[in-house]
């Protein structure tokens, strides 16, 4: 594996989320990408076409039956994330799923118990863990400059249909608990410690969605820090998730892949990591993974712990 490049598949390829792995893996000179993937044969096509990539298929068996394939990244449909990461694993090859792992927590401890007992790697697309403003912050808790009291995260949408980050028709329903309370549980205790204690309500089930469009969490971990994350579809703008990191010595504020401190000053995050893109990033660290034969950061078993918090609030919602 050392000389040759890994050779990777884009399954969701046509999405948004799978245009984005393929811009990040075309700056990654040990990764090559052999096959695209997506449900209509034109789109795909289209995909492959765009990227240089040599073969575009229809659906995962398509991908999974291939000799040319030593890695497989999944950016479809979050019900479909569970079954098809046991398939790949099951086919031999190396997996990164989109976030979040399942939309159960049943699936996803089937996943990781199939997960740990391969030899294949196996990560979830935990992107806020890669992107620098949040790197920066990791980098000043791990040599004890800094401590998390509090983390105030407000992911805020405005999807009162069913469209994706490119406002196009979606074939699935986005859910804030399984998806996007995702991103934040994980992150809080990655910066902070085990989560000890969780908290969730949630506002009205729209009518035709099916879904709550207002969700509160609150979390304390073991370090005691407390996080309180607030998420809406009902916002109308500004769009994104907005954290700010209270601290025992200064206050940060991340929004992407930007980071300000409490009085509004920019931090340089350009030198935190060889790329300014959080995807980018995660997907260089599944290729390393491969490479050195080593357990990726956001592994499926470092990331469980978020999956087991969700399904305890999921079962306090209920």
């Amino acid at each position: 594996m050392s000389n040759s490049r890994t050779r990777v598949a884009v399954v969701g390829a046509a999405g948004a989320f799978g245009m984005k792995h393929l811009d990040g893996l075309a700056n990654i000179p040990e990764a090559e990408v052999t096959v695209v993937s997506g449900t209509r044969p034109e789109p795909t096509q289209a995909v492959a076409e765009k990227y240089g990539v040599p073969h575009a298929v229809v659906g995962l068996d398509a991908v999974l039956e291939r000799d040319d394939v030593d890695a497989v990244i999944l950016a479809t449909p979050t019900g479909l994330h569970a079954s098809q990461t046991q398939a790949v694993l099951a086919a031999g090859k190396h997996v990164q799923v989109e976030i979040p792992l399942a939309d159960s927590l049943a699936d996803a401890e089937a996943t990781l118990a199939i997960a740990d007992a391969s030899d294949l790697v196996a990560m979830v697309g935990h992107t806020r863990r890669f992107n620098p403003s949040h790197q920066l912050v990791h980098q000043r808790i791990a040599a004890g400059e800094f401590n998390v009291q509090q983390m105030d995260v407000q992911t805020y949408f405005f999807r009162r249909s069913n469209t994706n980050a490119k406002g196009e028709p979606r074939t699935w329903t986005d859910h804030l608990l399984w998806h996007h309370a995702a991103h934040t549980v994980d992150l809080f205790a990655y910066q902070a410690g085990k989560i000890v204690q969780a908290n969730a309500i949630q506002g009205p089930v729209h009518p035709e969605l099916g879904i709550a469009m207002d969700m509160s969490i609150q979390l304390k971990s073991e370090s005691g820090a407390i996080c309180t994350l607030s998420l809406s579809f009902n916002n109308n703008g500004p769009f994104g998730t907005f954290f700010r990191y209270i601290g025992d010595t200064e206050t940060y504020i991340a929004r992407y892949d930007d980071l300000v401190n409490g009085r509004d000053e920019p931090i340089d995050v350009s030198n935190v990591a060889v790329s300014m893109n959080g995807i980018e990033l995660q997907d260089r660290e599944f290729i390393a993974a491969i490479r050195e034969g080593r357990e990726p950061n956001s592994s499926l078993r470092q990331v469980i712990d978020c999956y087991r918090v969700l399904g305890a609030l999921e079962e306090q919602l209920a």
